[in-house]
């Protein structure tokens, strides 16, 4: 009788019984918001207010409870050339109105400001860190990044893609074409080819600045529900796909750094 008992203490003071466990939760989801310099201090503007209205949303918050746990956990940071790590929102779960409450009254609190470059590839490998180092157990794991310009700075971003593909991540993307640019094509088809990937990934286009929390609103339930929009982009035969190097290419230099041996 002893050394049964002596066992069930052992057993109780074991470091595997006393380790913290994961949490499970129907999705792991990190916003990854754009603030490049291309954002005026109005889209800024727009953009931080669609998010919010998004997270108080009815619509949203019954998203979260129709899923088979009841739960997400949701992360948020904003991105420019680099990420600005002041602006994280650390990882909170979600399972009622209060908690998205307090989620956004986080977001809310942060201050509004742009900063130079738009470096994709940098939000990409700084959401999946977050992600892979969170204490979360999601059945799906999405990277949300909005943004209204290709990757200019930084890794290129396919590679940074696929990287995160690979390591079991869903990348969805918001493209911002409120003041689209004519020499870098159309971002949303951009997005499509080289931002986005995984199981049901998607991209949805903001034309206006008045769409801008309807279309977030719409791309928190679907990316909480787990269920696609129907693709609206098709692609005629022949016609050319998207040059996932196009930003960089614009910049000044990018030859003379790609290629510094040319002699011109």
């Amino acid at each position: 009788m002893l050394s049964v008992m002596a066992l069930i203490l052992a057993l109780s003071g074991s470091p595997i019984q006393s380790a913290a466990m994961p949490a499970d939760v129907d999705v792991e989801l990190v916003l990854a918001v754009d603030m490049s310099g291309s954002m005026d201090m109005e889209e800024a503007r727009v953009q931080r207010s669609g998010y919010l209205q998004a997270l108080r949303h009815p619509e949203f918050i019954n998203a979260v409870k129709g899923g088979f746990l009841g739960r997400i956990a949701i992360g948020y940071f904003e991105w420019a050339g680099l990420v600005n790590e002041a602006s994280v929102v650390n990882w909170q779960i979600i399972d009622d109105a209060e908690d998205a409450e307090a989620f956004a009254a986080k977001v809310e609190a942060r201050p509004i400001g742009t900063r130079r470059g738009t470096s994709i590839s940098n939000a990409i490998i700084f959401g999946a860190n977050l992600i892979d180092s969170n204490t979360f157990s999601g059945a799906r794991r999405v990277i949300d990044i909005s943004g209204d310009g290709p990757n200019n700075t930084g890794p290129p971003v396919a590679p940074a893609r696929n990287d995160a593909i690979a390591r079991g991540i869903v990348i969805n993307g918001l493209a911002i074409l409120i003041r689209p640019s004519v020499s870098t094509g159309p971002l949303d088809q951009y997005y499509a080819e080289c931002v986005i990937g995984g199981p049901g990934s998607f991209v949805l286009p903001v034309h206006e600045a008045e769409d801008f929390a309807v279309a977030i609103r719409q791309k928190l339930i679907l990316e909480v529900s787990g269920v696609a929009p129907r693709p609206t982009l098709s692609l005629a035969a022949g016609e050319p796909v998207a040059d996932c190097m196009i930003g960089e290419k614009l910049r000044p230099g990018f030859l003379d750094r790609v290629y510094p041996e040319l002699d011109r």
